[in-house]
């Protein structure tokens, strides 16, 4: 009945949001919704799965997908993807309306990350006027603590020194705050990537797409990163993970390097 009642809530969570829990995960999706099980007293799994069919229990609904979603995260997160970014893309960024988007933001990691590098590299005064970061998940919880901006040690550890002096503050018991320019620069919202058409009035300059198209089956990955061609400007980038490719799908996108895509034909292969 577990087995059975697992692969229900499976397909709850394609069906409400898109995700997909391949059968190698299905142990880490197990664990965390058995401790759902215990927190909200339900004696079974096939308990959960019939709770889920219940439209009316909206804050188990989104603990479930909470759940299912968070994923290990923290700083400077594969370098190679942000050095074109910092080396490439950011000398590109010249208007005064710069906006990016880490479109699974979870604990904001990435979208501080992005404001650090941009801020190191044009400064802060261009960064205050021009930029604007917005990260989204769908997981509620990740985004109060983005919002929060506080981190452990864990979080931080490939931060190099000199980036911790000049952009975190201790917040005391062995964790640390980013400062309040970098953490002006960034706004989040909570979104589910399978909700379409995405709700902007203005397009994004570039993207970040990295570590979530894994949860989606190939039809919503397909959907997902059409729909952020859409919503990204002419000559705009779209960063994904360096062990993540599009070739199995058929976008628009153009791939320049590895984890690096643009939208239009005329680039220059770097």
């Amino acid at each position: 009945m577990t087995v059975i009642a697992l692969n229900r809530i499976r397909a709850w969570l394609n069906k409400r949001c898109g995700m997909h829990y391949p059968e190698k995960k299905q142990e880490l999706l197990l664990q965390r919704l058995t401790r759902i099980c215990e927190k909200q007293k339900f004696s079974s799994l096939v308990e959960l799965a019939n709770a889920l069919d219940d439209v009316d229990l909206q804050e188990l609904h989104s603990q479930v997908i909470d759940a299912a979603s968070t994923n290990h995260t923290y700083f400077f997160r594969e370098p190679q993807v942000l050095n074109y970014f910092r080396d490439i893309i950011l000398p590109t960024l010249n208007s005064n309306d710069v906006r990016i988007w880490s479109a699974a933001a979870s604990t904001g990691d990435e979208a501080y990350t992005i404001a650090m590098i941009a801020t190191e590299t044009k400064g802060i005064e261009w960064a205050k006027n021009n930029l604007s970061i917005l990260g989204t998940d769908i997981n509620k919880t990740v985004i109060a603590h983005a919002e929060l901006a506080i981190y452990r040690q864990t979080a931080i550890e490939h931060t190099e020194s000199t980036m911790l002096k000049c952009y975190f503050e201790s917040a005391g018991e062995g964790q640390y705050r980013v400062n309040k320019q970098i953490r002006n620069l960034c706004t989040f919202r909570t979104m589910n990537l399978k909700t379409q058409p995405y709700p902007f009035t203005q397009s994004f300059d570039v993207v970040f797409c990295r570590n979530v198209l894994y949860y989606f089956d190939e039809a919503h990955q397909q959907e997902i990163i059409e729909q952020i061609y859409d919503v990204t400007k002419d000559g705009g980038w779209l960063l994904t993970s360096v062990t993540v490719t599009l070739r199995h799908l058929k976008t628009r996108w153009i791939n320049v390097a590895t984890g690096v895509y643009r939208k239009d034909l005329s680039y220059v292969h770097y």
